[in-house]
C-alpha cells in the first residue's frame, strides 16, 4: 500500500451481513467496486454492492472461482467460515487480504488467537481449556470449575454460548454450542466465569504506514451470547483505557495488516482481562453510526485503502440498541418505526435481511441522550416500538 493511493478500488467482501452492508456503504460513497459474497442470496450487504455471488465459502473450488472471476484488489472477509488456507494462497499471487492472511487464519478460531494472546505474548486471559467431545467437556468443566462459559472455537455474534452454572448443564452447553459452531469444526473452548464491573470493546485502527489509534471504549450487555446494547464512551478510568490500549496494540501488532479490530475486555475492579478479538468492524460498534464522526465502517476503509485519518470525534453520550425476530417468518416487514423515530436524536437501522427466526438481529435502533443512562433508555424504548410481522 505504498506510493500515490488510486481509486477505485475492487474489493471483495467475504461474507454479506449487516456490518457488511455497512461497509460497503461506506466503500461506494468513494466510488469503489464491491463484490459481495455470501452463502445465500439477498444477503444485506449484497443490496447495495455493484455485484453479488451466492458460494460456499468453506468450499476451496467456490472462492477460486469467484476470486479468477472478478480479479479483486482486496479480499475483506467478515465472517469465521471461511477456506483461510485459501487467503493465503490469494495473497501469495499479490491480492492484499484483509487484515492480513495469517491474521485472518489465527482470528477465525478461539483457540488460536487465545494462544496467541495468552502463552505468545504474555497476556492475561480467562483461564480456558479445549473439548472435542462431550466427555472432554465434561473433564474440562471440573477442571475449570462452576460457573463456567462455553463456546464454539468457530462462531460468530455469540451463537452457541452459553453459562454452565453446573455439572448437570454441561450436555446441555455441549449440543448448544455445536449447534452454533461455524464451519466444519466440532471444538469447544471452556473459560472461566469472570466477575467483571463491564464489559467493552475497544475498538482498534491499525494502519500500513501511521500509527494505531483507538475509538473511545464502548460498553456492551449480552445475552445468549450476542450482545443486546452498547453504549459510548464506556464509563471505566483513563488507566484501564491505556492499559486496555497497550494490549490491544500489542495484540494487533503481532498479527499485522491494518483495518479495524474489535478487541474486546473483561474490566474488574482490579484488571484488565483480554477476552475476544475481531479483524473486522464489530457488533457493538454499530453505536458509532450515530456516536462519532467517523464510524467504524468509515475507519475500516479507511485505514485498508490507506486513506489518512486525521481525528476520531466522539460526538457525545450514544447507545444502541438491537431489533430482534420472535418468530420464523419467511418474508418480513416492520410496523412502529414511524414512533420510534419520533424521539429527537434517535435514528433506525433495517438490516434487509429477507427472513427472520427467533432472536435474530433484523436491525439497531440508535440514539443520542444527556447521559449514557438517558441514550440507552432512548435507544431500548426506540427498538422495543419496533415490531416484526409477516410480509403476506
Amino acid at each position: 500500500m505504498d506510493g500515490a493511493i488510486k481509486l477505485p478500488k475492487k474489493l471483495m467482501l467475504l461474507g454479506s451481513g449487516e456490518l457488511g452492508k455497512e461497509f460497503v456503504i461506506a466503500a461506494q460513497r468513494l466510488g469503489n467496486y464491491i463484490i459481495a459474497v455470501d452463502r445465500y442470496a439477498n444477503a444485506p450487504a449484497m443490496q447495495v454492492a455493484d455485484v453479488a455471488e451466492v458460494i460456499s465459502m468453506l468450499s476451496a473450488e467456490d472462492l477460486d472461482r469467484v476470486v479468477n472471476k472478478y480479479q479483486p484488489d482486496l479480499i475483506i472477509p467478515e465472517i469465521e467460515a471461511i477456506r483461510t488456507e485459501k487467503l493465503v494462497e490469494f495473497e501469495e499471487r499479490g491480492i492484499t487480504v484483509i487484515p492480513t492472511a495469517a491474521a485472518t487464519n489465527y482470528t477465525m478460531n478461539r483457540d488460536r488467537i487465545r494462544e496467541l494472546a495468552h502463552h505468545e505474548l504474555g497476556i492475561r486471559t480467562a483461564k480456558y481449556g479445549y473439548a472435542s467431545t462431550l466427555e472432554e467437556l465434561i473433564a474440562v468443566s471440573a477442571e475449570i470449575g462452576f460457573p463456567n462459559v462455553v463456546k464454539p472455537v468457530m462462531s460468530s455474534s455469540g451463537k452457541g454460548q452459553s453459562v454452565v452454572r453446573e455439572n448437570t448443564e454441561v450436555e446441555t452447553a455441549w449440543n448448544y454450542a455445536i449447534a452454533g459452531s461455524r464451519g466444519d469444526s466440532q471444538k469447544v473452548i471452556v473459560e472461566e466465569f469472570i466477575d467483571f464491573e463491564i464489559e467493552i470493546t475497544l475498538l482498534t485502527i491499525k494502519q500500513w504506514n501511521a500509527p494505531t489509534i483507538f475509538c473511545s471504549p464502548i460498553g456492551h450487555r449480552q445475552e445468549r451470547g450476542d450482545y443486546q446494547e452498547s453504549w459510548q464512551p464506556a464509563a471505566i478510568s483513563s488507566e484501564k483505557i491505556l492499559e486496555a490500549e497497550a494490549i490491544a496494540k500489542k495484540v494487533t501488532d503481532a498479527l499485522g495488516g491494518a483495518g479495524i479490530f474489535g478487541v474486546e475486555f473483561f474490566i474488574t475492579t482490579e484488571e484488565v482481562i483480554f477476552s475476544e478479538l475481531s479483524p473486522r468492524p464489530h457488533d457493538t460498534g454499530m453505536v458509532t453510526l450515530i456516536s462519532q464522526n467517523l464510524n467504524e465502517f468509515e475507519l475500516h476503509l479507511r485505514a485498508v485503502l490507506g486513506l489518512p485519518i486525521p481525528q476520531i470525534q466522539q460526538l457525545g453520550y450514544a447507545a444502541s440498541a438491537v431489533i430482534l425476530a420472535e418468530e420464523k417468518l419467511d418474508n418480513v416487514a416492520f410496523v412502529g418505526v414511524e414512533t420510534a423515530l419520533q424521539e429527537v436524536d434517535v435514528d433506525i437501522r433495517l438490516f434487509g435481511k429477507p427472513s427472520a427466526h427467533p432472536y435474530r438481529r433484523m436491525g439497531v435502533a440508535l440514539a443520542k441522550g444527556d447521559s449514557i443512562t438517558d441514550a440507552r433508555e432512548k435507544a431500548t424504548l426506540a427498538a422495543s416500538k419496533i415490531k416484526i410481522i409477516g410480509n403476506e
